[in-house]
C-alpha cells in the first residue's frame, strides 16, 4: 500500500479515531503494522527535525549540498556506507520533561506497581491481591496456593521483562540449575578470602579460584595480588579508590565527567578533593584537560579513575596515554595510584584482537574492578576486585571474633556468587569467553548498521559493544525495552544473550515508534492549520460585517 493510501485508510473510521475534520487521533496510530510503520517513518522523517536553537550553528555537508543544523536528521535514502553524520557525535532531538520519571507519575501505564505486603496468617485478603486470595482465610494449604499464585505471576512478569531487556549490560544467558541444591545453605565468605575464619559454611576455595583466573587475565602473579568477590561493580570502585586514598592520604581524585556515579560517590564518602575532568565527544577523558589539572596540583599525589568502558557511551580511556601524561607532568610511580573501572568492558578488552591500550598489572596500575553479573552473567549482582598485595595492607586489620583479617568494604559477603562465577568460567574457559566477546562485537556493529540504514542517528565507539543513538520520544517504548537514557541519547548494550532476532525486533519496534510520533506531530500541524483557517475566516466575516454596518 502507498503512503497516501495508508494515510487515507488510517484517517477513515476503520483506523478508529476519525473526527469531524477527518483527522486521526494519536491512539489510532497504534494500529499501524510494523511494515507500514517503516514506510511512514521515512515519509515523516523530516517532520522530526526541530528548528535551530539559540547558539547553534548550521553545519554544511558538501556531499548533500544542503545546510543543516547540528540536530539535522539522516538523509532520506541512507546507506550504510555514506551515513557519516554532519552533526556532533551523539547530538540528537532535544528531550523535554523531568530527568527522572516518577513511578507515581507512571501509574496507569502498567509499570507502576503497589508494594507487595508481607501479611500475617489470615491477612492475605488485602485489596491489591484480592484476585488471588479473596476466597482464602485460615487454611494453610489455601494460603500456600495463594503464595504460589503470586510467585507464578511474578515469574511470568520476569520472563516478559527479560524478553525486552536491552538497555543495561547484563548477560541473561545463563543456567545455574545444577547449583540449585546449594540454595538451602547460608554460604557466607566472612573476612579475608585467603584466611579461613571460624565460620565454616563458606566458598573460599571457589572465590580464590575465580580470583586466580582474573589475576592471570590481568597478568599479575598470585603472590603479588590481593582481591575478593564484591557485591557489585560499585563496591569495586569504592574499594579501589579507598586503597588509593589510604596509600596516598593527601591525594587528589581525578575522573572524567562520564565516569560511573559511584566514583564521585567514593570521593564524597572519603572526603577527598575530586576533579571532574571534561570528556571528548567520544566519551573518553579529555587528555589536555587532565594534563592541565595534574599540572595545577603537581604538589599533591594523584589518584586516578581510568574508565574501561564508560556507562553511557562505552568509551575507553587510553591508559597508556594517561601514563605518559603522568610522567611528563612530573608524577613518579610512588606519587600516583590508578584504579581501572572495567565494570563491563574490563572483561572484554583482553579478548579483543586489536591494538588497544590493554589493562595489565605489568603497567603501574593499582587496582581493577569488574562486575560479575554483567558479562559473565549471574542471578545475583556481584563483582571482582584485584589490587596489589602491598597496597591493601594499608587497610587490612585483624578481627578477633572471626579469627581472620579483613580489608573488604562489606563484612558478610555472598558465598553463592563466587560459585556462580566459578561455574561459568570453568565451563567456558578463556576460549569460550573470547567467542562471547567476538559475537557481541559483531552484533553491536550489526545493530549500528541497521539503525543507520533506518535513518536513526547512531554511534559506536571502536572499543565498545554499547550502541548509542538518539533518545526515543515515546516514553512507553523506552520503558518497554528498558533503555538507559541520558539527556538526548539512549543506548543498547549488546550482550551474549542478545541475538540478531532480538535486534531485528527492536529496530522494527523503534521505527514504528518513530512513525507514530512523527504522524502525531504532523497531524498536530494540520490541526493547528485548521484552527488558524477558521480564525481567518471568522475574522474576514467580522470585517465584512463591520463594513456593511
Amino acid at each position: 500500500m502507498t503512503i497516501n493510501g495508508l494515510l487515507k485508510r488510517m484517517t477513515s473510521g476503520s483506523a478508529g479515531g476519525k473526527g469531524s475534520s477527518g483527522t486521526m487521533s494519536v491512539e489510532a496510530v497504534a494500529h499501524i503494522s510494523p511494515t507500514d510503520a517503516i514506510g511512514l517513518a521515512s515519509a515523516f522523517a523530516k517532520l522530526e527535525r526541530p528548528s535551530l536553537r539559540p547558539g547553534e550553528e548550521e553545519l554544511y555537508t558538501k556531499e548533500e549540498g544542503v545546510k543543516r543544523t547540528g540536530l539535522a536528521g539522516a538523509p532520506a535514502t541512507p546507506t550504510v556506507d555514506n551515513l557519516q553524520p554532519a552533526f556532533p557525535a551523539y547530538q540528537s532531538v532535544p528531550f523535554t520533561g523531568p530527568v527522572v520519571a516518577s513511578t507515581t507519575a507512571m501509574a496507569g501505564t502498567g509499570f507502576a506497581k503497589p508494594g507487595l505486603a508481607v501479611v500475617e496468617q489470615g491477612g492475605l485478603t488485602n485489596e491489591h491481591r484480592r484476585e488471588h486470595t479473596a476466597h482464602l482465610h485460615e487454611s494453610p494449604r489455601q494460603r500456600e496456593t495463594a503464595i504460589n499464585a503470586i510467585l507464578e505471576a511474578y515469574t511470568e512478569k520476569l520472563v516478559s521483562r527479560t524478553e525486552h531487556h536491552l538497555g543495561y549490560p547484563y548477560n541473561l544467558d545463563f543456567d545455574y540449575g545444577a547449583l540449585e541444591k546449594l540454595v538451602k545453605f547460608s554460604i557466607n565468605n566472612l573476612g579475608d578470602p585467603f584466611i579461613e575464619s571460624n565460620y565454616g559454611v563458606h566458598s573460599r576455595e571457589f572465590e580464590v579460584g575465580v580470583l586466580n583466573w582474573f589475576a592471570k587475565l590481568w597478568e599479575i602473579d598470585e603472590e603479588e595480588y590481593w582481591g575478593y568477590i564484591t557485591t557489585c561493580g560499585t563496591e569495586g570502585n569504592l574499594h579501589g579508590i579507598l586503597v588509593g586514598r589510604e596509600n596516598l592520604p593527601d591525594g587528589v581524585l581525578y575522573a572524567s565527567s562520564e565516569s560511573h556515579y559511584s566514583v564521585f560517590k567514593a570521593g564524597r564518602m572519603y572526603r577527598m578533593d575530586a576533579v571532574k575532568v571534561p570528556t571528548l565527544e567520544t566519551g573518553e577523558i579529555n587528555y589536555d584537560e587532565l594534563r592541565a589539572e595534574l599540572t595545577k596540583n603537581v604538589g599533591r599525589p594523584a589518584i586516578l579513575n581510568v574508565n574501561i568502558g564508560t556507562t553511557v557511551k562505552g568509551a575507553v580511556d587510553d591508559l597508556d596515554k594517561i601514563l605518559r601524561i603522568l610522567k611528563e607532568t612530573g608524577y613518579t610511580e610512588d606519587r600516583f595510584y590508578i584504579h581501572c573501572d572495567g565494570a563491563l568492558f574490563g572483561m572484554m578488552m583482553p579478548f579483543l584482537n586489536k591494538d588497544a591500550p590493554m589493562i595489565t598489572f605489568k603497567k603501574p596500575i593499582g587496582s581493577v574492578s569488574v562486575s560479575g553479573h554483567k558479562f559473565v552473567g549471574a542471578p545475583v549482582p556481584c563483582g571482582v576486585l584485584i589490587t596489589r598485595f602491598k597496597f591493601v595492607m594499608a587497610l587490612s586489620t585483624d578481627v578477633e571474633y572471626l579469627n581472620s583479617r579483613d580489608a573488604t568494604i562489606m563484612g558478610s559477603r555472598n558465598g553463592h556468587a563466587p560459585i556462580y562465577l566459578w561455574y561459568t568460567l570453568t565451563r567456558k574457559g578463556y576460549d569460550g569467553m573470547r567467542k562471547d566477546v567476538e559475537r557481541c562485537m559483531r552484533n553491536a556493529h550489526t545493530l549500528k548498521n541497521m539503525l543507520l540504514t533506518a535513518g536513526i542517528r547512531t554511534t559506536l565507539n571502536e572499543l565498545s559493544n554499547t550502541v548509542v543513538f538518539e533518545r526515543p520520544r515515546e516514553e512507553a517504548f523506552v520503558r518497554k525495552w528498558q533503555l538507559a537514557c541520558e539527556g538526548t541519547i539512549a543506548h543498547v548494550v549488546v550482550m551474549p544473550n542478545v541475538n540478531i532476532d532480538k535486534l531485528e525486533m527492536f529496530v522494527q519496534d523503534y521505527v514504528g515508534s518513530r512513525a507514530k510520533m512523527s504522524i502525531a506531530a504532523a497531524l498536530k500541524v494540520s490541526a493547528d492549520a485548521r484552527i488558524e483557517d477558521v480564525a481567518v475566516v471568522e475574522g474576514q466575516a467580522a470585517a465584512a460585517a463591520n463594513i456593511h454596518a
